[in-house]
C-alpha cells in the first residue's frame, strides 16, 4: 500500500509538533528579591570654619554688623562680627587688635564657642577718651590658628 504525499508531510509535521511539546524548556530562575536599599546615613558636621569678618559701629539683634566700615571716628565702639559655618564641641575664638603704626597691641580677647552650624560671634573695643588717628589691623584665630583680618582706619 502506497501512502499519499500529503499524509507523509501531515505526518512528520505532527512528528515534529510532538518532539518540540515534549521537550521541556527549562525555565530560568525567579531574580533573587531586591535587597531593601542601606538606610541613609546621617552627613558627618561639616568642619568648624570662619567665614565672615566685618566691621562696624553698631550690631543687629543677628551679631552682625548694620553698616560695614572700614573708617571709623575717635570716639567709636568698633564691633567685629565673626560669621563660622560647621560645628565643633570647643572653639576659642580671638580677636587681636593692634595699631599698625607700632605693632601695638590695643586689645585681646577671647571667646570659647561650640557652634553646632552658622553661628555669629562679637567682638569689640572702645576707647572713651578716643582712638589716635592710623591705621589698625584685627586678626581673628581659631584655636591660635590665624583664619582672617581686616584693616581699618581711625581719622
Amino acid at each position: 500500500m502506497r501512502t499519499h504525499p500529503r499524509f507523509t508531510h501531515l505526518a512528520a509535521l505532527l512528528l515534529c509538533c510532538a518532539a518540540v511539546a515534549a521537550c521541556k524548556k527549562e525555565e530560568a530562575p525567579p531574580p533573587a528579591p531586591a535587597t531593601a536599599p542601606a538606610a541613609p546615613q546621617a552627613a558627618a558636621p561639616a568642619a568648624f570654619a570662619v567665614t565672615s569678618l566685618d566691621l562696624g559701629k553698631q550690631l543687629g539683634p543677628d551679631k552682625k554688623v548694620t553698616e560695614s566700615l572700614t573708617v571709623f571716628a575717635a570716639g567709636d565702639t568698633i564691633y567685629a562680627s565673626v560669621g563660622s559655618t560647621g560645628a565643633s564641641p570647643n572653639v576659642a575664638l580671638k580677636a587681636r587688635w593692634t595699631y599698625e603704626e607700632d605693632g601695638q597691641l590695643v586689645n585681646e580677647s577671647v571667646q570659647t564657642i561650640a557652634p553646632t552650624g552658622p553661628a555669629v560671634t562679637e567682638f569689640h573695643i572702645g576707647k572713651p577718651s578716643g582712638w589716635p588717628p592710623g591705621k589698625y589691623k584685627v586678626v581673628i584665630s581659631a584655636n591660635d590658628q590665624p583664619v582672617q583680618s581686616k584693616m581699618y582706619e581711625v581719622k
